[in-house]
Order: C-alpha cells, then sequence, then structure tokens
C-alpha cells in the first residue's frame, strides 16, 4: 500500500517541479512600450506559424517558439495559453527546457515537408522554380536534421 503513495508523491512533485520550470520561461518586460510590441511580435509569429502548417515554404515550428518567447516576455495570459495548446504545448516545453524537439514531431515534420514540397515541385510548371524548391526543401531537412530529439530517458541524438 505504501508503494502508490510513493508513486502519488513523486508526480506531485514532479508537476510541481514543471510548473516552477515553465514560471521560470516567463520573464514579462518592465516597460509597456516593449510588451505592446513583443505582444504585436507574438501575434504575428503565431499567425506566420499558423499558415506555416498550410504553405509549403513557410516553417511552422520556429514561428510557434518565436511566439512563445515573444509572449513570455509580453504577457503571461497569451504565453499559459499557448502552453497549455494541446499540441504546440510539448513541443514549445520541450524546446524550452531541453532545445531539442520529440522524434514524433520530427518525423512529422520531415513527412508533411516531402509532402507539401513534393506537391508543389509538381504543379510548378517552370524548372527553375522545381529546382529552387528542391534546394530549399534540402536546406530546411538539413536544419531540421540538426535539431537534438530527445527520448524518454533524457539522452540527446541528432537524427
Amino acid at each position: 500500500m505504501q508503494q502508490p503513495l510513493n508513486k502519488e508523491i513523486d508526480l506531485t512533485q514532479d508537476k510541481k517541479k514543471q510548473n516552477t520550470q515553465e514560471n521560470s520561461l516567463l520573464r514579462i518586460h518592465d516597460s509597456r512600450l516593449m510588451r505592446g510590441l513583443y505582444l504585436g511580435g507574438g501575434i504575428i509569429a503565431l499567425i506566420l506559424g499558423a499558415l506555416g502548417a498550410i504553405l509549403p515554404i513557410l516553417p511552422t515550428t520556429p514561428f510557434i517558439l518565436l511566439a512563445a518567447a515573444c509572449f513570455a516576455r509580453s504577457s503571461e495570459s497569451f504565453h499559459n495559453k499557448l502552453l497549455a495548446n494541446r499540441i504546440a504545448g510539448p513541443v514549445i516545453r520541450e524546446w524550452c527546457l531541453y532545445k531539442s524537439i520529440p522524434y514524433r514531431v520530427k518525423r512529422w515534420a520531415y513527412l508533411l515537408m516531402a509532402l507539401s514540397f513534393g506537391t508543389s515541385i509538381l504543379l510548378v510548371p517552370a524548372v527553375w522554380h522545381k529546382v529552387m524548391l528542391g534546394v530549399i526543401a534540402a536546406i530546411l531537412a538539413i536544419f531540421i536534421w540538426r535539431i537534438p530529439v530527445r527520448d524518454s530517458c533524457t539522452r540527446y541524438k541528432t537524427s
């Protein structure tokens, strides 16, 4: 009977530690002007990130991370809403705490990138557009490949 109680205590301590780490990410700026600029930048980055989910050339993750950084300096409520998002929240938390992304997110990034760039390359008529899209896809793939992946044992991998 003692063991389940210990597990509950461990889970509670982990939750408190995670909340403390998340609160340490939040650093609201003192100046109202700067808070407004950060808030505007965060909203623009969030819109660009949402567009990046649809458009093949625009990346989603960097803009969402930029929005989280801007909201951490401008608005506690926007920052908390972004961290509470079921899709973006865990990725942002992983990046802020460990400077890595989960392996499944990296797999999805490769898959969606291949689908969107592949479709775009098939649809554009000009050869130089196809070459340009291929080069951009290769650069983006290398960038994503270089982002560390943290597995469940908190070890780092590069692919």
